[in-house]
């Protein structure tokens, strides 16, 4: 059965990246915001944002979030999070900073963006939420493990919960 997911990523640095797992065709995602629908979501402030996140976030089963290098550090993917957690939602995180970019490079590792957040009983989100690391340093091996394996992997996110 396809899962209706939502991606978190770091838009600017990851989009590339975070493409090409969205057109992994494994799951039903949420449609990418063209540069221009962002832009005017972006100009109707703080609150205009966070309610397209919510509609975005609506009917979804899991939330994926797409780790790069500084994703752990962005306001509204903390935002998503926090936001699909707390909504009972499966939530899990890719580290896809080896596949390559629109510049034909891979990145660096980034933060966990699970640490930054504790549940009711103390313990780490990152207790609970898997953080995937791809075992390969070839983005081609990098896609191919992700594409195989993703399914799989928001299965157990939402068994989780």
């Amino acid at each position: 059965m396809a899962r209706n997911v939502f991606y978190s990523f770091h838009y600017q640095k990851d989009g590339w990246r975070a493409s090409k797992v969205r057109n992994i065709g494994v799951v039903e995602g949420n449609p990418p915001a063209t540069d221009n629908k962002w832009e005017e979501v972006k100009r109707g402030g703080d609150g205009a944002i966070q309610a397209w996140i919510d509609g975005q976030l609506t009917n979804r089963t899991c939330t994926i979030v797409l780790v790069g290098a500084d994703t752990a550090d962005r306001r509204w993917v903390k935002y998503e999070i926090e936001k699909s957690w707390n909504n009972g939602k499966g939530v899990l995180g890719i580290r896809i900073h080896r596949l390559l970019d629109h510049n034909q490079q891979a990145s660096v590792a980034g933060a966990n963006p699970f640490d930054a957040f504790s549940v009711n009983d103390g313990r780490k989100l990152s207790s609970l939420v898997k953080l995937y690391d791809p075992p390969y340093s070839a983005s081609a091996d990098v896609y191919d493990h992700i594409s195989k394996n993703i399914a799989s992997w928001i299965e157990s996110a939402i068994g989780d919960r």
